[in-house]
C-alpha cells in the first residue's frame, strides 16, 4: 500500500440544516480560486446546489463534488445533505470521504442533527474538523459554546482560534498559539505521553511538534481541531483552510492494485443517459474500459451489471477524457446504463465500511393528480430509482402504484421533482408499514409431468429452507444443469424468485434457500410457459408446508435527552411499542437505545422536541425485523393466489 502526498483529499462538509455549510463551501471555492464569483443560498446561485429545487428550498438534497486547491493540496469538496430525511445520502457520502468538516452555528449551537452527524463521524473514526460559523450574527457566542460542543458532540476539542466582537458585524477570528503554557493544545498531553513529559519535565514542545501531534491524533479520530469564523464575511475561513491542508491525513491507496471503488451518486441527463460518480480506492480506470459493478440487493443477495465506459472525467482535471482516474480520486463516468448508487467496482476496501442499503420499512400509494397518467408516473419513478437505491415501487392489488419513503420532507421533495422534471402532479396516501415473511422450517413440493387439471407439460420439484437472518434469497440446484433446455431452467429460476414477492400472507419472503430438486419435460409438448406457470404453484405449496412467520420492520434508535426528561421519553417509547435495550449517562444527558416499529419513528420524531424541551436528539438506522405480535397482517395478492389452484388458473386464463 503506497501513501502519496499528491493523492486528492476527499473532504465532506456536514451540518444541521441552516448552519451554513453550503455557504461555507461556496466561500472556500471562491477564496481559493475555484470560482470567479461568490454565490449565495439566498440568491439561489450556489455552485453545489445546482438543482432548481435545491436552490429554491435552500437545502441540499443530493451530494455534489467541487474541486479546489488548499495549501498546495488537491481537495475534492463534497457538499452533503443536512436534513434528517436525507441522512441516507449522508451515510453514502461518508463511505467515500477521507475527512470531514462539521459546521456548527455560533447562534443556534449544537442542534439535534449535529449530534446525529457527529455520532456517525465518530463511529467511523473519520478525521473531523469543527467550524463554528456565523460568529458575526446577533446572539453568536464563544463562551459556553465550547462547553456545549464538548458535552454534546465530542469531549476532545482543540480550539485553533478565538473570537473578537462575536455577535456583531465586526466579529473576527483570531488564531491561538499551539505551544506554550495554558495553550489549547495542552489537551493533547492527556493522550500523548511524549508531550506530557515535555510539559512536565521540559523543555516545552515547539509549535511544529505540537502541530505534528495534533495531526496524528486528528487522523485517528480522537481529537477535533476547531475554528471560528463566518462564511458570510470570510473571517476564519483561511484558518480552516490551513487546518485542512496541514492536519487532515493523506489517503492511502495502491494505484497498482486491481481497480476498486464505490459509486456514491448518479445523475440522469436530459437525454436519459446516466452519469455515475465513483470514488476509486485502488487501481486505475480509463475511458473505453469495460467494468463490472457488484451490488448488494436491498433484501439480501447480490447482483452485478457491466458496461464499457464511453466517457470518464476526473474531478479537478481539465484534461480530456482519455486521462485515467487513479486510486484516491473521484471521477464521473458514462456507459453503464444499469449503474446504481452503492454499486462497487472490484472487491470492497477492507478498511472502509460497507453500507448495505436496507429498504425503508414504510410505503405509501402515490397517484397522479390527472387521470390517465399512471404509466407516465411509473416510468418517472423508475427513472428516479436509478439515482436512489431507496426508491422502490410496486403495483398493489387495486392496480395502484406504491412507493417506499423515509419521511415527510422526502415525500414533498419527491412530489416536487415529479412535477418539475416530469410534469406530473401527484398525491400520496398515508404511509403504512412494509412487513416481511421468513420460513420457519423446511418444506418441499413436486408436480410431476403429465396431463392434469392444469394442463402443464412440466415436472418441477422445489424445496424451501430457512437461512440466516439478513442473507436474503439464494437459489440452488440438486438437478443437473443440462437436464433441461437452458430456457426452461431460466423460466423456473426467474419465476420462483419472483413468486417469493408474495408469501403465505402476501408479503415478500426473504432469508431462505430455494432448491430445485426435480425437473422433467416432454419434447415437443413442453414450453417455457409451462414451467413459468407451474413454478408458482409448486413454490407456494412448498412454502405452505414450511410455514412462514410475518415480521414487522423496525429501526434501531438512540435518543439523547436531558436527565429530567428521561422518564417522559422512555414512557413514550414504551407506548409506541419499542423494545428498550439500555440507557446510559453521558454528562448531563442520557442516551436511550431501543428498537421501534418503523411506522412509529415519525411519531417519535415529532414528539421528541416537546418531550425533551427541544434539546433531544434522535439517531436511527435500519434495525432487525421482529415477529409481529398478535395476528399477522395480510396484504391483498396480485398473483392470482397460487395457494388456490382454481383461482390461480382463472387468473392465468384472464391475462
Amino acid at each position: 500500500m503506497t501513501t502519496t502526498p499528491s493523492l486528492p483529499l476527499n473532504l465532506g462538509v456536514l451540518a444541521h440544516v441552516d448552519a451554513g455549510k453550503t455557504s461555507l463551501t461556496e466561500r472556500l471555492l471562491f477564496e481559493h480560486g475555484a470560482l470567479g464569483a461568490l454565490g449565495s443560498v439566498d440568491a439561489g446561485n450556489t455552485t453545489t446546489d445546482s438543482g432548481e429545487l435545491e436552490r429554491e428550498r435552500g437545502i441540499t438534497i443530493r451530494s455534489a463534488v467541487a474541486p479546489l486547491t488548499l495549501g498546495g493540496r488537491h481537495v475534492n469538496l463534497v457538499d452533503t445533505p443536512g436534513h434528517p430525511d436525507f441522512i441516507a445520502e449522508v451515510e453514502r457520502a461518508l463511505g467515500v470521504l477521507d475527512g470531514a468538516v462539521l459546521v456548527v452555528s455560533a447562534v443556534e449551537g449544537v442542534q439535534p442533527q449535529t449530534r446525529v452527524l457527529m455520532k456517525s463521524l465518530r463511529r467511523l473514526r473519520l478525521p473531523t474538523l469543527i467550524f463554528v460559523n456565523k460568529i458575526d450574527r446577533p446572539g453568536a457566542r464563544e463562551e459556553g459554546l465550547l462547553d456545549d460542543i464538548r458535552r454534546g458532540l465530542a469531549p476532545y476539542v482543540v480550539p485553533l482560534a478565538t473570537t473578537y466582537a462575536a455577535g456583531t458585524p465586526a466579529a473576527r477570528s483570531l488564531p491561538l498559539p499551539l505551544a506554550g503554557r495554558h495553550s489549547p493544545a495542552e489537551l493533547l498531553a492527556e493522550h500523548d505521553d511524549l508531550l506530557l513529559s515535555r510539559y512536565v519535565d521540559g523543555p516545552a514542545p515547539a509549535e511544529d511538534e505540537v502541530r505534528a501531534a495534533l495531526a496524528r491524533h486528528t487522523a485517528s479520530g480522537l481529537v477535533h481541531p476547531l475554528c471560528f469564523g463566518s462564511a458570510l464575511t470570510g473571517t476564519g475561513t483561511r484558518h480552516l483552510a490551513e487546518a485542512v491542508a496541514t492536519l487532515l491525513p493523506s489517503p492511502a491507496a495502491d494505484r497498482d492494485a486491481p481497480a476498486s471503488g464505490t459509486v456514491f451518486a448518479v445523475e440522469r441527463g436530459a437525454g436519459g443517459e446516466k452519469t455515475a460518480y465513483v470514488r476509486l480506492f485502488g487501481g486505475r480506470l480509463r475511458a473505453r474500459e469495460r467494468v463490472v459493478l457488484h451490488r448488494d440487493e436491498p433484501g439480501g443477495g447480490a447482483a452485478r451489471v457491466s458496461g464499457r465506459l464511453t466517457r470518464l472525467d476526473v474531478v479537478g482535471d481539465d484534461h480530456d477524457d482519455d486521462r485515467a482516474l487513479s486510486a484516491g480520486g473521484i471521477g464521473a463516468f458514462r456507459g453503464v446504463p444499469g449503474v446504481r448508487v452503492g454499486d462497487r467496482i472490484g472487491a470492497p476496501d477492507p478498511g472502509r465500511p460497507v453500507f448495505r442499503f436496507a429498504p425503508p420499512g414504510l410505503e405509501a400509494v402515490v397517484r397522479p393528480a390527472e387521470p390517465g397518467r399512471g404509466a407516465a408516473l411509473h416510468a418517472a419513478l423508475s427513472a428516479l430509482a436509478d439515482e436512489d437505491p431507496f426508491v422502490r415501487t410496486r403495483t398493489t392489488a387495486d392496480g395502484e402504484l406504491s412507493v417506499l419513503l423515509h419521511g415527510a420532507v422526502q415525500r414533498e421533495v419527491l412530489a416536487e421533482r415529479l412535477r418539475r422534471e416530469f410534469g406530473l402532479a401527484v398525491e400520496f396516501a398515508p404511509v403504512t408499514p412494509v412487513y416481511r415473511e421468513r420460513p420457519v422450517a423446511s418444506g418441499e413440493a413436486v408436480r410431476e409431468l403429465g396431463p392434469g387439471p392444469d394442463g402443464f407439460w412440466a415436472t418441477v420439484g422445489l424445496r424451501v429452507d430457512p437461512a440466516e437472518y439478513g442473507s436474503g434469497v439464494r437459489w440452488a440446484r440438486e438437478t443437473e444443469w443440462g437436464a433441461l433446455p437452458r430456457a426452461f431452467h431460466r423460466a423456473i429460476e426467474e419465476t420462483a424468485l419472483g413468486a417469493l414477492g408474495q408469501g403465505l400472507y402476501g408479503w415478500e419472503v426473504t432469508d431462505c434457500v430455494v432448491t430445485l430438486t426435480r425437473t422433467g419435460y416432454a419434447a415437443p409438448l413442453s414450453t417455457a410457459a409451462d414451467f413459468r406457470h407451474l413454478t408458482p404453484l409448486v413454490l407456494l405449496r412448498a412454502l405452505d408446508r414450511a410455514g412462514t412467520r410475518v415480521y414487522e420492520p423496525c429501526r434501531a434508535v438512540e435518543t439523547e435527552v436531558p436527565e429530567d426528561t428521561l422518564g417522559a421519553v422512555t414512557g413514550r417509547l414504551a407506548a409506541l411499542g419499542a423494545d428498550i435495550g439500555g440507557t446510559w449517562e453521558s454528562g448531563d444527558r442520557w442516551t436511550v437505545a431501543a428498537e421501534i416499529p418503523a411506522g412509529s419513528v415519525q411519531e417519535l420524531t415529532a414528539a421528541l422536541p416537546g418531550l425533551s424541551g427541544g434539546e433531544g436528539a434522535l439517531w436511527s438506522r435500519p434495525g432487525r425485523d421482529r415477529p409481529v405480535r398478535g395476528l399477522p397482517p395480510r396484504r391483498a395478492r396480485t398473483d392470482g393466489d397460487p395457494l388456490n389452484p382454481e383461482s390461480y388458473l382463472r387468473f392465468l386464463a384472464g391475462r
